[in-house]
């Protein structure tokens, strides 16, 4: 069972998304299986971390930007070769075991979507199997 989710999203930032998720896998009635999130777009990614503390992303996003500035001699013309790089990165896609109709996730967890190149109307994907 695929479903689309739609998400307006900021600059730059990450959405847990984590419920959304959920809602698929209780929607397709399985119980026992995966679930496959997955992001359609090249400047956008989806990631499993930390989603307790806020600071986590505001650090992960500040990490990111370290790693992968924008840079003058790049040569895309559309200007955003930093967030197609950080979306190499972090990946387009995570599965998640489901067991008993629930996600399998760490006590700390959470599901993101991870805008590198907003503001976007984007969407995502969960595969449920």
């Amino acid at each position: 069972m695929l479903y689309e989710y739609g998400l307006k999203t900021e600059r730059q930032n990450f959405y847990n998304i984590t419920g959304r998720v959920a809602d698929a896998l209780a929607k397709s009635g399985i119980r026992d299986g995966a679930v496959l999130v997955f992001c359609p777009h090249t400047t956008a990614g989806i990631t499993i971390n930390e989603n307790a503390d806020p600071d986590v992303v505001k650090d992960m996003l500040l990490g990111l930007d370290k790693a992968y500035p924008d840079r003058a001699e790049f040569r895309h013309m559309e200007g955003n070769s930093h967030a197609h790089l950080k979306a190499s990165a972090v990946g387009s896609s995570q599965y998640v075991i489901a067991a008993n109709g629930k996600l399998v996730l760490g006590t700390w967890q959470g599901i993101y979507f991870c805008e590198f190149d907003g503001p976007r109307n984007r969407k995502f994907y969960v595969k449920v199997l």
